[in-house]
């Protein structure tokens, strides 16, 4: 009998699962292990990146690493919290991320330009569940709002959550922004039928997505084990009651 999954704690395992999917592929931004030849070449590729741990929640140890291009030639930063560390030289600079990371296996991603709303960046987390039918749905969208000062969004590091469309009807229509909730719903939707197609066992997931000058919806990340919770900090608590009553209906059937 295959063992069920309740979660699945590698960000790199989980980016390859959906790299599989020719659908979801092509708005994952590009993900390696962290080497120092990754680093060099993506931080060249799009000036900023960024390096998380393989294993870690609400944001811990990710750090945000930007190439800069001033009147006296090339340098390079790093941003871990609220410190800001600068660099002449690239050795230098991944010699410092090296022992931050410690022991740990790092990745390191494309950085997305998010948009921001007061002066911050936000992000979306898409939550989809499989409803008491055994269907995937997406039962909650919630925007996450970086502390000031901060390069992550998460929650737990002082994201402030907040309703969408207070973050996104500054930068759009409000045509746009219906047809944007509609699409990240199927993209939700879309991701959770293909882990539950390849790994069942999955009954919630949590889809952080960040949205870059364009709108163009990229997969920051996937949790399979979301913290639903957030939901309830909304004033607005119908998404909230909807996802802890599928959450309930899952564990009462001893999924």
């Amino acid at each position: 009998m295959r063992q069920r999954r309740t979660t699945m704690t590698s960000k790199w395992v989980k980016t390859v699962i959906l790299m599989k999917s020719p659908e979801v592929a092509p708005l994952i931004p590009e993900t390696s292990r962290m080497t120092a030849g990754h680093v060099e070449r993506m931080l060249h590729r799009y000036g900023m990146v960024y390096v998380k741990p393989e294993r870690g929640t609400y944001g811990n140890g990710v750090m945000r690493v930007e190439m800069e291009r001033g009147p006296f030639g090339q340098g390079y930063k790093y941003q871990s919290g609220t410190r800001i560390y600068r660099f002449d030289r690239f050795d230098s600079l991944y010699r410092s991320l090296r022992q931050r990371a410690g022991k740990r296996s790092y990745l390191v991603q494309r950085g997305i330009p998010l948009l921001k709303h007061g002066g911050r960046r936000f992000d979306l987390r898409v939550m989809v569940q499989l409803s008491p039918k055994g269907r995937w749905e997406t039962t909650g969208l919630i925007g996450r709002v970086a502390a000031k000062g901060k390069a992550v969004t998460n929650y737990h590091s002082g994201g402030k959550p907040t309703d969408i469309h207070t973050l996104l009807a500054p930068h759009m229509s409000e045509a746009r922004e219906r047809e944007l909730v509609r699409e990240l719903k199927r993209l939700g939707q879309r991701i959770g039928r293909f882990y539950g197609k390849h790994y069942p066992g999955f009954h919630q997931l949590g889809i952080d997505i960040g949205l870059d000058p364009a709108l163009t919806p990229w997969i920051i990340e996937v949790n399979t084990n979301p913290d639903p919770y957030i939901f309830n900090q909304l004033h607005d608590k119908s998404m909230y009651r909807k996802v802890m009553a599928y959450r309930r209906f899952r564990l009462r059937n001893g999924h």
